[in-house]
């Protein structure tokens, strides 16, 4: 069989419990998410210890730039389902990702906005379609989807705990040239893996040429999508330096594309519509949890900078916001699998919790996690420092939340969308989380003092306090959820 006439069936009927296409795809999401994460962990700091932001403005900023990341997924799935195609939206994403890298490189403090006007869309390209692409790899009702997921997931936060050990480091320690820098010479490494084993995936994530209607049309527009996303990196500049542009842009941005899902639901059988609307409850759900977890990047960055001791169980000199950016993943890494096996081995005695339940068990285990963080300021000392175990106990309990919630929900975007759509639904449910990262920024200012000279102790007093309510949220949401759970489930049919 030659690496061209692969087929899908020849795909789809697998032996095992993974495909083999999905380690190239592990590969190059790892990379990806090496240069995503290790941005994210540097941004507060960057901004408030560089461009002399307030932690007020910093949370702001940070939320801004986050949203508009995520925006531009839904964006990047509905032109990738549309024109592109899910392989020539990885390359131009990545493309404009390493582009980005580079040219904060060259002047972190000149340059920061302009690289990351080229960020987002480069993510915005990039970060559905791949996800997408893994679920192809299954054919309908294959059981061996969740963990397929699981183990792509796996590649997410081993990538993250190496970018975000490294990036913040480097440029707090080294030069935030050379972080930057590392951005465009890894994403370079994530391209180069998809290029050459992307003849592996035989017809899956090519252009929709037969719905564009002739070769020429689908060229003429693929060019002008290039030739769009270019032309709108001054509009995004604008808005990105100015986070009250922000509101106005997220207002209208949710609701059209809402919109636009329920003129495509149209298309479908009134079993596909059900569907596809416990898929938008999933998605709405999401929406407050991704709020609360994204604190990682904002509020609970500066917490790590300004109020945590650099002793880990004894081990003097480590970096706080090191563990801060890193202590999640590497959780993920080591509980994954164990946890997939839990659901595995539930699911065979018929007791393993749906789809709706996990969600909600996510909420309440994310409510556990800020209590444990509200309540470092009982271990605190009088200058404001408190302990590195008790906040790294928080991630621990969040990183089960996130498993219940995340692998699951882009495995169900997959499973509840038709093939169609995919792409779409994959980029509402990134969407859902530019809410959660609009929605934490304002949080995470909402918790910040309003004093710029204000001590560490004021710093911790204000964030333990915002900790503490957001666990309430959090117990409401998952109770909430847990009572709807019937109705989901019967919305979701014959789908797990």
């Amino acid at each position: 069989m030659s690496k061209q006439t692969l087929t899908l069936e020849e795909i789809q009927n697998f032996s095992g419990k993974y495909p083999k296409q999905l380690w190239s795809l592990f590969t190059v999401e790892m990379w990806e998410r090496f240069c995503f994460y290790g941005m994210r962990g540097m941004l507060t700091v960057f901004m408030a210890s560089q461009l002399g932001l307030t932690d007020k403005a910093a949370n702001l900023q940070y939320g801004a730039i986050q949203a508009f990341v995520y925006a531009f997924t839904f964006i990047g799935g509905l032109f990738a389902d549309k024109i592109l195609g899910f392989r020539k939206s990885l390359f131009w994403g990545a493309l404009l990702m390493v582009a980005g890298g580079f040219i904060i490189a060259v002047s972190p403090e000149q340059f920061f906005y302009i690289g990351i006007c080229f960020s987002i869309v480069g993510t915005g390209f990039f970060k559905p379609n791949i996800s997408s692409m893994v679920g192809q790899l299954y054919k309908d009702g294959d059981t061996r989807r969740d963990a397929g997921f699981s183990l792509f997931y796996a590649g997410i936060n081993l990538g993250a705990t190496l970018g975000g050990l490294l990036m913040v480091w480097v440029g707090l320690h080294v030069s935030w040239s050379l972080a930057f820098a590392l951005v465009g010479v890894v994403m370079s490494i994530s391209l180069v893996t998809f290029y050459f084993t992307q003849h592996s995936m035989g017809p899956i994530g090519f252009a929709p040429i037969k719905e564009l209607g002739s070769v020429s049309r689908a060229r003429m527009l693929e060019i002008a999508t290039y030739i769009g996303s270019l032309l709108s990196l001054p509009l995004i500049l604008i808005l990105v330096k100015n986070s009250n542009y922000t509101d106005m842009v997220m207002y209208v941005v949710g609701p059209a594309a809402l919109l636009y899902v329920f003129y495509e639901m149209t298309k479908y059988s009134v079993e596909e519509r059900k569907k596809l609307i416990a898929a938008l409850m999933f998605i709405v759900f999401s929406i407050f949890f991704w709020a609360f977890f994204e604190q990682s990047g904002g509020s609970l960055a500066l917490f790590a900078y300004n109020n945590l001791h650099d002793s880990l169980f004894g081990i003097k000199g480590i970096d706080p916001n090191v563990v801060n950016n890193t202590a999640n993943s590497v959780f993920v890494i080591l509980f994954a699998a164990p946890l997939g096996m839990l659901w595995i081995w539930l699911a065979k005695r018929k007791k393993e919790p749906s789809a709706s339940v996990k969600f909600g068990l996510g909420f309440l285990l994310l409510a556990v996690a800020f209590f444990v963080f509200y309540s470092t300021i009982k271990f605190a000392d009088s200058n404001g420092l408190t302990s590195l175990e008790i906040f790294t106990l928080g991630y621990f309990i969040i990183t089960f939340g996130e498993l219940c919630l995340s692998p699951i929900g882009l495995s169900l975007m997959t499973k509840l969308s038709p093939a169609p759509m995919q792409g779409l639904m994959m980029g509402m449910w990134f969407l859902a989380s530019a809410y959660g990262q609009y929605v934490a920024g304002l949080l995470g200012a909402g918790m910040s003092t309003a004093d710029e000279n204000a001590t560490a102790m004021d710093k911790l007093i204000s964030y333990t306090n915002g900790y503490q309510q957001l666990a309430i949220y959090a117990i409401v949401a998952g109770v909430v959820l847990l009572a709807l759970s019937p109705v989901i489930k019967k919305l979701m049919g014959s789908t797990k």
